[in-house]
């Protein structure tokens, strides 16, 4: 894959979040609306293209944890807030980089997280659990070693302790469990596919009208191989 492929040849191991999101969106997996912009008149025409309110993120592949850098703003609602919040974090942002992304907001306050890790002995194995903040508090999450069938999707869901966030609560429709199980399989895809996925992080992945879909992504790549597809 051509992302990849030049990102090793730069040395990196890390992809951008922009980056991360081609990949997924390679392989299907639904990705929030976005736009990549480099100055204030790029910012203005993204907003207009996507609509308030939207999301700023500096994205950097030198910059895993945007968060806490302060390289994220939300719910901004017109363009002198995003000419503040762009000032904001281009001054946090590594030297010399100016990239930031503009997204879509994304309503629902269910939080899940999906991704890959490649074990030594059993290989690529996907991840499913509990996502944003409660990803590290609770460490609800479950493995399968991939490819997925759809069976295996589906029992992956159901061995995290908190698989009722899964239904409909509270007026929120359930999730569509179909498409999650989709999801789930077209991650262990890229594990299989690609050696030089190392590991995959899609946190948070947030229910939108039941559906999933992925509004942060982290690849990080194996240093020393050559590009391989399945």
């Amino acid at each position: 894959m051509e992302t990849i492929e030049r990102a090793l040849k730069q040395g990196r191991t890390v992809l951008s979040e922009y980056e991360a999101k081609q990949v997924l969106k390679a392989y299907g997996i639904p990705v929030v609306r976005e736009i990549m912009a480099r100055d204030v008149a790029a910012l203005r025409d993204a907003a207009g293209r996507i609509g308030y309110p939207i999301v700023l993120k500096g994205c950097s592949p030198n910059v895993a944890h945007k968060t806490e850098r302060g390289l994220i703003r939300v719910d901004i609602r017109n363009e002198e807030e995003m000419a503040s919040a762009y000032e904001e974090i281009i001054s946090r942002m590594p030297a010399g980089e100016k990239d930031v992304l503009v997204q879509e907001m994304v309503e629902g306050s269910r939080e899940l997280v999906a991704g890959l890790m490649r074990d030594s002995q059993f290989g690529p194995c996907v991840m499913f659990g509990l996502g944003g903040i409660f990803t590290e508090i609770l460490r609800d999450i479950a493995f399968r070693p991939a490819p997925l069938t759809i069976r295996d999707a589906m029992d992956l869901m159901d061995d995290i302790r908190g698989k009722r966030i899964l239904e409909s609560v509270r007026g929120m429709e359930a999730v569509d469990r179909r498409a999650l199980a989709e999801l789930l399989i077209h991650v262990g895809q890229i594990g299989v596919d690609i050696d030089q996925v190392r590991e995959i992080d899609v946190n948070p992945l947030k229910v939108r009208n039941g559906q999933p879909i992925a509004v942060d992504a982290l690849i990080v790549l194996k240093r020393d191989s050559s590009v391989t597809h399945g």
